[in-house]
């Protein structure tokens, strides 16, 4: 099939990069002196290797942050059982702090190179891929151009184009039809996903649902499970989990609101990003509340009313020491965080009005009682209070997430009953050259 010619916005963006590489050099340059790189790594993010190519197959996967990370997983595993090796990249440090846990051998991580042509070229010309695989909606114009132009199939999973995204790209429907043509297959998440990828003119759409319900659990230290839990006790505890700005004052209140009803009460914020622990701290302090930083070596005594868990990759140790979860990100227009994970670890949910990143799952929840809306702190504080000591409730509430995601799961496997192909594809052809 003939792909369009690239237009003329494609052109100047490509040939502006290529000039525009040392400003680009200037920008990593001051992203790792804010922390936002690691120094130790920057040349990758140039896409000059960290490390030799494995032999044999390799499979390139790239999920920008964690979400999309986490949600490759288990087509990583898939990869490695059918006898390829599995190049990961990220584009976020918490990413890579949390893949180098959850890793299987077989897999390596690198940083995504920024989307300068020349350091997209020397990436490719490294590593070879034999497949490209990119999650959700990880459009970069160099990158899929120079994957094209090698011949390397690239392929869109668990793809999803937001309302906002489709009316974005409406207004460059040119660029929006070269790029799509290039990729060979766009695996979609909903009908919906679907219908905009194919008005925006990608030629080939399959909806095989959402990756992420099929994610393995995240896992937990066993000890500190242990620990945390005979430390815990009976207390009543809930967690607010990957909070943001704005939501962290209202966590506080609500626990205030509850201090002289629930005097044992026990409240764990888990913020989104574990460098605002400080803050979290301070503004709990400032509620007049009693506080500790797991960060800072602090433990949930019994004297604490609010523990700041501002570490990384302890999620799941969380979710299973706390019957009822607050997901943040949901009081305030962030869109909502992933509520699967917790609901598959035995968590009855409460969350927010903002919630169209996950819509999906969270329609499901609340259709069929296994999470709560609440509208705002009030709500909040009236659902805590109602539910935190009531193990029953808790229980049936959780019971019947589990159901309500159950018809939602099996998108590994129709995943790969497309991707099955070209894998074959990809063997035939390395035999052909040995």
């Amino acid at each position: 099939m003939r792909v369009p010619k690239l237009p003329v916005a494609l052109r100047a963006y490509r040939y502006g990069l290529y000039l525009g590489e040392p400003a680009v050099a200037g920008l990593l340059a001051w992203r790792s002196r804010r922390g936002k790189e690691d120094p130790g790594r920057l040349p990758e993010r140039r896409g000059l290797p960290g490390r030799a190519r494995p032999v044999g197959h390799l499979v390139w996967m790239h999920g920008a942050s964690i979400g999309e990370a986490l949600s490759l997983v288990g087509l990583i595993e898939g990869m490695i059982a059918r006898g390829c090796s599995v190049l990961v990249t990220t584009g976020t440090r918490s990413a890579a702090d949390l893949l180098s846990k959850r890793l299987p051998a077989g897999a390596v991580h690198q940083y995504m190179p920024l989307d300068a042509p020349r350091w997209i070229e020397r990436f490719l010309a490294h590593w070879r891929p034999d497949l490209a695989i990119v999650a959700e909606s990880e459009i970069w114009p160099n990158t899929i151009i120079s994957l094209h132009r090698r011949g390397i199939p690239l392929i869109l999973v668990n793809g999803r184009m937001s309302e906002r995204s489709f009316k974005a790209w409406t207004r460059s429907p040119d660029t929006a039809r070269a790029l799509l043509a290039r990729i060979a297959v766009c695996l979609v998440q909903t009908r919906e996903d679907g219908e905009r990828f194919a008005r925006l003119g990608a030629p080939r759409i399959n909806v095989v649902g959402n990756l992420k319900y099929d994610s393995a659990v995240p896992p937990a230290d066993s000890q500190q499970l242990a620990y945390l839990g005979d430390m815990i006790g009976d207390r009543p505890v809930w967690v607010a989990a990957s909070t943001h700005p704005g939501e962290d004052e209202m966590i506080a209140r609500v626990h205030a609101g509850l201090k002289e009803r629930l005097p044992r009460l026990l409240t764990v914020i888990v913020p989104r990003h574990p460098r605002r622990g400080e803050e979290v701290a301070r503004i709990a302090a400032d509620a007049g509340l009693r506080v500790s930083r797991r960060a800072k070596g602090g433990r949930p005594l019994p004297s604490i009313d609010l523990y700041v868990a501002d570490t990384l990759g302890e999620l799941g140790l969380f979710y299973r020491l706390c019957p009822l979860v607050f997901l943040g990100g949901s009081l305030v227009p962030h869109g909502g965080q992933n509520p699967i994970e917790p609901v598959r670890l035995d968590s009855a949910i409460l969350h927010g009005p903002h919630i169209h990143n996950f819509h999906e799952p969270y329609g499901a929840l609340d259709q069929g009682d296994g999470a709560r809306r609440v509208a705002d702190e009030a709500e909040l504080l009236t659902a805590v209070g109602a539910l935190v000591a009531d193990r029953h409730a808790l229980a049936a509430m959780w019971a019947k997430g589990q159901a309500a995601l159950l018809p939602f799961e099996g998108a590994v496997a129709r995943t790969f009953a497309v991707l099955e192909p070209y894998v074959a594809q990809m063997k035939l052809t390395a035999r052909e050259r040995a």
